[in-house]
């Protein structure tokens, strides 16, 4: 079957002609919804009904090899080329009517018919087509998308943001607000933080600052010291007192950190100790906590204050270095003046440091800064990490003592001291009669190796340990006699020179 072809030019001379006598096609396309015209067909008889074959009433072509308008057996086709318009489903019910041929009418139908393109293999037909008027096809409904619930994923991402956004708008009102409130009309920066927690450096240094004062000796160099109680006494160094001479002041004056100058008078102070009293009038001072250096650790964070170069009212900061070194300073001639089991530190110490106070964290004082290590040149001498402070509890030990009586005792072993080689311990040349050594049974040779817990290895060592206990204190020394180890109980005396 060929389709698409154009049908063949009518022919009025030919009764076959499928134009004379077929009846008129239809002009339109008929609609989805509507069922498709049927013709109308001549009532046949009765019996002829009954007795036909069931066919459905197309106009007919006279001459199957020449007909134009062959109906295909595909009754869909003839619905027009729209792929939208297809037949309706035929109806069940529906019961087309059937006429025997009339005289001007084909009979292809007619199973007796001699020439049925539909039975005849050999015939031609041709289908033909026409175009269908335009239409516009129906516009599509839009695809629904089908409504799918978020993932939490999505919901807790949403959910950050959102909180995120909202902090960040709420932290800048609030900027806003604040800078608006300063009346500045400044866009810059934020508002200062001025309230400190007390338990901060600076906190504590605020606390502490009232206390410390700058003493300004008679050569005019300067010196540091601490009020220790509310009617006005002022711990320091007695090398502070003496200044570039050999004799204490009997007045000095010191500087308040609020800059204030008062006339303090010198007390007393002790050579051996480097400890100094002095006292300013009033009975309503600022007086200094003072702690149990015998507590202190090493690895503890230490503050320095003083007046270091003259600058008055600085600080600085840093750890306990070590504890109970054996320290010696000398005075203005250079000989060897006070002997001291000291606390070190890195807190930087500078001359015009010496009297005032090396606290702990919390503002407690430790020890009072008294000398530093240096490699330098004489008068070139400044901080390198290693500085010195006498332990709080002997100082406080000397200065009652300085206050009571005005003097201060010296804690002895009764024992003078020989040369020894060096790790060895510290030979006992010669042992006094009466002397707290011989009382415990100490001879001349003995080896002291240990102190009240501390091994020993030098003189000056031992010297530091004894000085730094108060007299009536009860020790323990391990010493070597003739190459076998004892121990004994000393209790230590004052000094009676």
């Amino acid at each position: 079957m060929t389709s698409g072809t154009q049908p063949p030019q009518a022919d009025p001379g030919n009764p076959h002609h499928p134009e004379a006598n077929a009846s008129p096609p239809h002009e339109t396309a008929p609609r989805p919804d509507m069922q498709p015209p049927v013709p109308a067909a001549p009532a046949a008889p009765a019996s002829a009904q009954d007795s036909a074959a069931p066919q459905t009433a197309y106009p007919a072509a006279q001459d199957p090899a020449a007909s134009q308008a062959a109906y295909p057996q595909d009754p869909a086709s003839a619905y027009g080329t729209a792929p939208e318009m297809q037949p309706p489903a035929p109806n069940p019910e529906y019961r087309p009517a059937y006429a025997a041929p009339q005289a001007n009418q084909s009979a292809w139908w007619n199973p007796a018919a001699a020439s049925d393109p539909w039975r005849d293999p050999g015939s031609r037909a041709v289908i033909e087509t026409r175009p269908v008027p335009h239409s516009p096809a129906p516009e599509p409904l839009p695809a629904r998308t089908p409504r799918t619930r978020p993932a939490l994923g999505l919901v807790i991402a949403v959910s950050a943001v959102t909180a995120l956004i909202a902090g960040i708008l709420g932290a800048a009102i609030g900027i806003w607000a604040t800078r608006s409130d300063s009346g500045d009309g400044s866009f810059l920066g934020a508002e200062p933080q001025v309230e400190r927690d007390v338990d901060s450096v600076a906190g504590v240094v605020e606390q502490i600052m009232p206390s410390v004062v700058t003493v300004l000796t008679a050569d005019g160099g300067n010196g540091s010291g601490f009020i220790v109680s509310d009617d006005g006494y002022v711990l320091t160094n007695h090398h502070v007192v003496v200044g570039g001479g050999t004799e204490a002041a009997e007045t000095l004056q010191v500087l308040f950190s609020d800059g204030n100058v008062t006339t303090a008078e010198v007390i007393g102070s002790d050579p051996d100790s480097d400890v100094a009293v002095l006292r300013i009038e009033g009975d309503e001072h600022p007086a200094m906590v003072l702690a149990d250096s015998d507590q202190v650790a090493v690895g503890d964070p230490v503050l320095a204050v003083g007046a270091p170069l003259g600058l008055s009212s600085t600080v600085t900061e840093g750890i306990v270095s070590a504890i109970d070194r054996p320290v010696l300073t000398e005075n203005n001639n250079g000989e060897v003046e006070s002997v001291m089991a000291a606390i070190q530190t890195d807190a930087a110490i500078n001359p015009g440091n010496s009297g005032g106070p090396l606290t702990d964290i919390a503002g407690q004082v430790i020890g009072i800064n008294t000398a530093i290590a240096s490699t330098a040149a004489e008068g070139e001498a400044g901080n390198i990490g290693i500085g010195f402070a006498i332990p709080i509890n002997q100082a406080k030990r000397i200065a009652d003592e300085i206050i009571a009586t005005g003097t201060a005792s010296h804690t002895v072993l009764g024992a003078e001291l020989g040369e020894s080689d060096l790790g060895i311990g510290v030979t006992l040349s010669k042992v006094l009669e009466g002397s707290p050594a011989a009382d415990a049974g100490l001879k001349d040779g003995d080896v002291l190796t240990s102190f009240n817990g501390n091994m020993v290895a030098e003189n000056t060592e031992l010297i530091a340990l004894i000085r730094k206990l108060a007299p009536g204190t009860v020790v323990t020394v391990v010493y070597e006699r003739n190459g076998e180890e004892h121990s004994a109980q000393v209790t230590l005396e004052a000094a009676t020179d």
